[in-house]
């Protein structure tokens, strides 16, 4: 009797110690049980919660994607931290989606055909900072967003209307991306990002809106508004914005900068206007202390003034250019004074070439 207990417990003991397998691991193991009977019921662990089926499971990541799915796995684990249902076909977000998910920071429902969203299924996400919603069919933004989020991303919707109630409160967010949605600039609520304080980095590109928003919160460093139709910059579209150290309006047709506005942006660093239809250089950068770099290529500038880059006399500025460019415009390199350059101490930096 004792050999056959002595047998039947070896096995056990010469068994290695449980270890935690990663999401690739368990990938790799499905592929190589690929001959085994496929089962409809999940995996149980008496350790842990459930995880959907079809879905990978990890020190709290929750990954569903590419798999099909028409609506939010239900009986998620509620120590989840992110949650991963991009590339799917889910085409609303019910309210109790994601009830007990109180840990989750990370939400990303890219890339589904999402066109409604309750306005209480983000109730339960009081730790929610970063809310991907890129790639679906939303017409507008949910209202009563989590107000502890930091980031949201929404590029490649159908939105047209930007109201103040949806963003207000947002106090944490600090990057915002709307871009490639048919926005006009009707359809921005006068003032509509005021509420969020710390926004720093906003971008609203490849839509319709014809003029920079109004009421932009002095916190932007950063205001990305290429591809769009803006036809002209005036001071009060940049009015306030204190901080903003880059500019992106390329791609627009903007045909010219109103006197001063680039007073309103004493930090700017980097100026995009490229691709426009500008023919002459703005004014004001040659008393611009910081900005270091400009597009302007592909516009139609004739002439380069002595001090459209620099300040007056051989005074230099507070920061010297590292970038700019003004090739593919009618204006012929030999006929520029060689002293309108007088303050860029890298010849490399300037870049004229050829108009075509």
């Amino acid at each position: 009797r004792l050999a056959l207990l002595f047998v039947l417990l070896l096995p056990a003991c010469l068994a290695k110690p449980f270890h935690q397998q990663g999401l690739f691991d368990f990938m790799l193991e499905d592929e190589g049980s690929a001959d085994m009977a496929p089962t409809d019921d999940p995996v149980i662990s008496g350790f842990g919660p459930v995880c959907p089926f079809r879905c990978q499971c990890h020190l709290r990541v929750v990954q569903c994607s590419d798999l099909g799915l028409e609506k939010v796995p239900k009986d998620l684990p509620p120590d989840t931290t992110l949650l991963d249902l991009q590339n799917n076909k889910i085409t609303e977000i019910k309210e109790g989606d994601f009830k007990n998910l109180k840990n989750l920071h990370a939400l990303i429902l890219v890339n589904n055909k999402i066109s409604k969203i309750s306005p209480l299924a983000f109730a339960p996400l009081k730790k929610l900072e970063r809310l991907y919603l890129s790639k679906n069919n939303l017409k507008e933004l949910p209202e009563n967003m989590p107000k502890s989020l930091q980031e949201i991303r929404a590029h490649e919707n159908e939105i047209s209307k930007l109201r103040k109630a949806v963003f207000n409160g947002l106090n944490q967010v600090i990057v915002l991306e709307l871009g490639t949605n048919p926005i006009k600039s009707s359809g921005i609520e006068n003032g509509a990002f005021q509420g969020m304080k710390r926004l720093s980095y906003i971008r609203i590109a490849d839509t319709n809106i014809t003029s920079i928003p109004k009421g932009l919160p002095p916190s932007l460093t950063e205001l990305h508004l290429d591809g769009n139709k803006i036809s002209k910059i005036d001071a009060e579209g940049l009015s306030g914005l204190t901080n903003l150290a880059k500019l992106g309006l390329s791609f627009n047709s903007i045909s010219s900068v109103e006197n001063g506005s680039l007073n309103n942006v004493p930090h700017l660093r980097e100026l995009h206007l490229n691709n426009n239809e500008l023919v002459r250089v703005p004014s004001g950068l040659g008393d611009h202390k910081y900005i270091q770099v400009v597009y302007l290529h592909n516009n139609k500038i004739a002439s380069i003034g002595i001090n459209d880059f620099c300040p007056l006399g051989y005074n230099t500025k507070k920061a010297s250019y590292s970038g700019v460019s003004l090739f593919s415009n009618p204006v012929q390199y030999w006929e520029i004074q060689p002293s309108a350059f007088r303050c860029i101490h890298e010849r490399s930096a300037v870049q004229i070439g050829n108009y075509k």
